[in-house]
């Protein structure tokens, strides 16, 4: 079962993620042969980090509960709270796979979280920009909770506009870059 889970940081924690960094990595390398996706979120100046994101396969929702919160940065307190949703990965492919490759370009992840009956289940426009894109889904996979992409666009609004208008009740768009060890 694919999951995706974002964990948002506290203000100031740039820090103690810095601190943390290779208990993250050395956590995350457990989980490589089942990761389709990971990465920071990055404010506006590209360079602080504002949340982690990791789509990852996992044998259950216990499974993705466990990984989402027995994570270090977690367990540490780098992070304020975490959005952990059942995922289909449409495009069937990891982000290794893109491609685009992993660098250049604007990287955006949107998370667009759902009202009334599912929306964008099917890949929109050019899937050669997408890196990941799928429907959030309740624990049981049978509810359509929401839309969450992972995209290369010039701009944020390139990346919002890829989604229905007016079919989400909020629509998050952060700056984004492949991750994993440097």
């Amino acid at each position: 079962m694919e999951f995706l889970c974002f964990h948002r940081d506290r203000p100031d924690s740039v820090a103690l993620r810095d601190e943390w960094r290779e208990e993250h990595w050395s956590y995350m390398d457990r989980f490589a042969t089942g990761m389709i996706a990971r990465g920071p979120t990055l404010a506006d100046d590209g360079e602080t980090p504002t949340g982690s994101l990791h789509i990852v396969d996992l044998p259950g929702s216990a499974a993705a509960r466990a990984f989402a919160f027995d994570e270090p940065n977690y367990q540490a307190g780098v992070y304020r709270d975490v959005l952990l949703r059942r995922w289909r990965n449409t495009l069937r492919r990891r982000m290794w796979d893109f491609p685009g490759g992993p660098v250049g370009g604007h990287r955006y992840l949107v998370l667009a979280l759902g009202a009334g009956q599912p929306a964008d289940l099917a890949v929109p426009g050019d899937p050669d920009r997408l890196i990941a894109y799928g429907p959030l889904l309740s624990d049981d996979g049978t509810t359509w909770l929401g839309t969450a992409l992972l995209v290369q666009a010039p701009d944020p609004d390139t990346a919002r506009a890829l989604l229905t208008a007016r079919r989400y009740a909020d629509v998050e768009v952060h700056n984004w870059q492949f991750g994993g060890r440097r």
